[in-house]
């Protein structure tokens, strides 16, 4: 048997498991079966307080997607983090492949069942961050070849959601994409969401009024309009060129891509110029916020904290002017005091506002939410507060009735399957989502 293990310093002690076994006979506490139907034997398991998901696999498809994740992964795209692959077991047994469970993800059902589509524009928001994924993999020269419903997770993004790829069975890695090969996992993509509605149509947990196919027709058009924002090339008139190309990069900054790289070709005939983006990646915001703050986000809870970020500077520069306009000191040498820098008001945002805050949610409650999707919940709340009263509301003042009144009653999202249930209930297996 041969086991192979990614990191093995943040996963001590994954080769504990019993590998040598197969998966449908291990008996070990804190394991879960995965609800849903599979191709393959699934299982997710806690082990030193994380969760892992173990799949049973031929070997070649073991070693297929071990390899396509990490390479995933090594290239910042939201996927799972494979942890182990385990190969060549005696008697020909299937081989193993292990990842780390996406923690606050949930499966589209969980999202979807009885709810419609709406609720509000919650079905755009899956479709929409369905088709940021695909166009993501796509930039990056991953053919996915199953994208489905089935094989991605979602996480709460601010109001939006996030996609992840948990499963790469049928996916391969190129230098880059033809055309064809992204039409075709458009079309494979646009027939299992159908499929995947449908089957929740069947199992009476979508709206009536839903048409699965009507709403699975709707991704190649995202898709289309997103691909074309990123990398259509674009004819500029000479005289206005240098601000039709900001505007260009400020659209992308405003759906969370930054040009690393660009061309401007000088056309002669008709004296035009032409804007190729030649380098998209995804993550501006987060990765902003991670160089100001050291903290991960997604990338629309990196924006909400960026936008409170420069309020809150706002009001500290506004503070300071105050003070010089009373007669307190002007500044070294009598020179006016200037407005503080964007990287100490987020250090004086962290110190003095998002981790103040965080330190006042119980414990407990961050199993619900991670800290910067409830920061946004609490921003939202206040807002909410502050409607009703027709007042501001301090976000200090907002804390308690959002913990009582929302977060106390929000279901646990670290992991769906973080409970004991009681053995043969209908809670005893757990949908995840991996097939």
């Amino acid at each position: 048997m041969r086991l192979q293990i990614a990191n093995p310093s943040a996963h001590p002690n994954i080769g504990q498991l019993p590998f040598a076994e197969r998966l449908a006979d291990w008996d070990r506490p804190h394991m879960h079966g995965v609800l849903g139907l599979h191709r393959h034997v699934v299982r997710l398991i806690e082990l030193d307080g994380t969760s892992y998901v173990i799949k049973e696999l031929p070997d070649n498809l073991v070693q297929r997607e071990y390899r396509l994740l990490r390479e995933l992964d090594e290239l910042g795209l939201p996927t799972a983090e494979v942890v182990a692959a385990v190969t060549e077991k005696p008697d020909s047994v299937d081989g193993l492949l292990v990842t780390r469970h996406i923690d606050y993800s949930l499966p589209y059902r969980t999202l979807l069942a009885g709810r419609g589509l709406t609720i509000p524009y919650l079905g755009e928001r899956v479709l929409d961050s369905l088709v940021v994924l695909l166009v993501r993999l796509h930039l990056a020269g991953f053919f996915w070849g199953d994208c489905s419903l089935s094989n991605t997770l979602f996480r709460r993004d601010a109001g939006a959601l996030s996609a992840y790829v948990i499963d790469m069975e049928t996916g391969e890695k190129f230098d880059q994409l033809s055309d064809g090969q992204r039409r075709l996992d458009l079309q494979v993509a646009t027939e299992n969401v159908a499929g995947g509605l449908f089957d929740l149509q069947a199992g009476g947990r979508l709206r009536s009024d839903i048409d699965p196919m009507d709403v699975a027709l709707q991704i190649e058009e995202r898709y289309g309009r997103l691909w074309d924002e990123l990398t259509a090339p674009e004819e500029l008139d000479r005289d206005v060129a240098t601000r039709t190309v900001q505007r260009r990069i400020e659209r992308l900054h405003d759906l969370g891509f930054d040009v690393e790289e660009m061309d401007i070709v000088d056309e002669v005939d008709g004296g035009r110029l032409r804007y190729i983006p030649r380098v998209v990646e995804h993550g501006f915001h987060s990765e902003r916020l991670r160089h100001l703050t050291g903290l991960e986000t997604t990338e629309n809870q990196a924006r909400r904290l960026l936008d409170d970020i420069r309020s809150f500077g706002h009001t500290l520069n506004k503070e300071r002017h105050a003070r010089i306009d009373a007669g307190e000191s002007t500044g070294y040498g009598g020179a006016p005091v200037r407005n503080l820098p964007e990287n100490v008001i987020a250090v004086r945002w962290l110190d003095d506002r998002f981790e103040p805050l965080m330190a006042q949610i119980p414990p407990e409650l961050f199993s619900k939410l991670e800290g910067a999707e409830i920061y946004h919940q609490l921003l939202e709340h206040r807002w909410f507060l502050s409607e009703q009263s027709g007042a501001d509301v301090p976000l200090e003042d907002a804390l308690e009735p959002y913990i009582r009144n929302v977060l106390a009653s929000a279901p646990d999202e670290v992991t769906i399957a973080r409970k004991e249930p009681e053995p043969g209930s209908a809670e005893s297996t757990t949908f995840l989502g991996y097939e």
